[in-house]
């Protein structure tokens, strides 16, 4: 265990300046395998995060965040179809459900990452936000690592809120 990463008293894993870099590599990692599409890091993106559709996986334990995967309805039902094989159209529940699998793939490859959270973190069931306009806000102090992909032109969203 890295004593740098963990504060040994309460058992608590402290972020470091790679998680945004793991963050990115772990959903270039789940896009590719649940996709079939390669994503790129859009590392200066133009814009701030936006997308109607977002999907929250929350992690519990050893850390205590949200992962969030924020994204337009088009990409998500894109998105949706290639992990459907290609079926047209998909509904409504089919690509909430794509992009509630593709956030609750990310937490868990993220986790993975990293030692101390692998068996010291849980993870909770995906919850699908809709609405253009919103924000999350923590309650206290905490970090937030923001990080932008490129899919097929247009941008999509991980972040993940830690809370202190």
């Amino acid at each position: 265990m890295n004593p740098a990463l963990t504060d040994r008293k309460q058992g608590i894993v402290s972020s470091d300046a790679s998680w945004a870099i793991l963050m990115a590599s772990s959903t270039r990692e789940v896009f590719q395998r649940m996709v079939g599409i390669d994503v790129d890091h859009v590392t200066h993106p133009t814009t701030s995060p936006s997308g109607s559709v977002s999907a929250l996986v929350g992690m519990a334990g050893a850390l205590s965040s949200i992962v969030r995967v924020r994204c337009t309805p088009e990409i998500a039902r894109r998105i949706a179809t290639k992990m459907l094989g290609g079926a047209a159209g998909p509904e409504t529940s089919a690509w909430a459900d794509a992009i509630g699998e593709i956030a609750n793939m990310v937490a868990g490859n993220f986790k993975s990452k990293i030692t101390e959270l692998t068996d010291g973190c849980v993870l909770s069931v995906p919850t699908i936000v809709t609405g253009e306009d919103y924000e999350v806000h923590q309650i206290g102090r905490g970090q937030r690592i923001e990080v932008c992909l490129d899919y097929e032109g247009q941008p999509v969203w991980v972040t993940m809120d830690i809370s202190d």
